[in-house]
């Protein structure tokens, strides 16, 4: 999987974790995505905050500090997704 997907879904499912910490199902596929980063990536130090309209995730790669950008509205349209579906419920 190449970094950008990993890193993509990583942070789809970790704000949508965040945002329903009893979803265990959310919970170990955040779990999942972010062995994925360290294992297959060896990224540490992974943080990411959030502006008006992108995601800023930092990360440490081969001893280097890195930052990647992700648009807002593309990274919660899980969240929103699984919050609209009456079957999910919140």
């Amino acid at each position: 999987m190449k970094i950008e997907n990993a890193l993509f879904d990583y942070l789809q499912i970790k704000v949508v974790a965040d945002a329903r910490p009893d979803d265990t199902a959310a919970q170990k596929t955040s779990d999942f995505f972010y062995s994925i980063l360290q294992e297959e990536h060896k990224l540490e130090n992974l943080e990411y905050t959030v502006d008006d309209t992108m995601y800023h995730v930092k990360y440490t790669a081969d001893g280097k500090s890195k930052t990647r950008f992700y648009d807002r509205e593309s990274i919660e349209h899980l969240l929103s997704s699984i919050e609209t579906e009456p079957r999910y419920g919140k």
